[in-house]
């Protein structure tokens, strides 16, 4: 059993598909990041970056006792190395499929989640970083569009390269991006839809709700937070 500490945003929703799709049971633990359960001590044993998700797995490869892993790159890789599925076999292809999974943690999620925020959730509006990060969504865009050209996905075959970057394409209306411009991301985007797992992990938490666009001032006290512990 794994246990997923876990609130529905794009980055949860990566593992939740992940799960699903390699068919491992687990048990969910909400982390309420609005009202700064990320900040609690037990859950800073597994994530010392406070950030979810994060994962504890009961039955680890060799047995023993239980592996924590958090950073949803890391959790990703984990899991398909535990289950040998959607990573390939041959040195070519798992390195192709880890550069990509990457790109999305080092590009594709950092920048539209910055760009976001300057959109929905700062406090004032700044036209500097809203054009910045604006322009570097729309890039980014144009880098995943050319590499699905002739692809049905980003490595070829469905991995956990496509279950990185498809929670944040998902955002492209949030993000004022108009995905007919990208065609190719288009295509990937309705294909992935229709992966029945696929769609069960983004269902998963949907009674916690979903980003809204909006922070009240209790979570702005917490999810504003630069130190480890917000000030009460």
């Amino acid at each position: 059993m794994i246990d997923l500490y876990y609130w529905p945003t794009p980055n949860g929703w990566k593992i939740s598909i992940a799960l699903e799709e390699m068919g491992l049971p687990y048990k969910v633990i909400p982390v309420n990041i609005g009202r700064g359960d990320q900040f609690q001590d037990e859950f800073l044993k597994i994530s010392p970056n406070n950030r979810m998700p994060a994962i504890v797995d009961h039955d680890p490869i060799g047995g023993g006792e239980p592996i924590s892993v958090f950073e949803t790159g890391a959790i990703l890789l984990y899991l398909a190395e535990k289950t040998g599925k959607f990573m390939p076999s041959d040195i070519r292809g798992r390195t192709e499929v880890t550069e990509w999974v990457m790109w999305q943690m080092g590009g594709l999620g950092p920048m539209l989640g910055q760009n976001g925020h300057f959109k929905f959730y700062a406090p004032e509006q700044i036209p500097y970083a809203q054009e910045r990060y604006g322009n570097e969504a729309l890039r980014l865009f144009g880098v995943l569009d050319r590499r699905l050209e002739g692809r049905d996905y980003i490595c070829g075959d469905y991995s956990i390269a496509d279950m990185a970057c498809w929670p944040w394409i998902i955002t492209y209306k949030k993000q004022e991006i108009n995905l007919g411009d990208f065609p190719n991301v288009r295509r990937w985007y309705d294909l992935c839809k229709t992966r029945p797992l696929l769609r069960k992990g983004y269902e998963v938490g949907r009674e916690f709700g979903k980003p809204k666009g909006k922070w009240d001032d209790e979570a702005k006290k917490f999810l504003m937070a630069q130190a480890d512990k917000p000030k009460m």
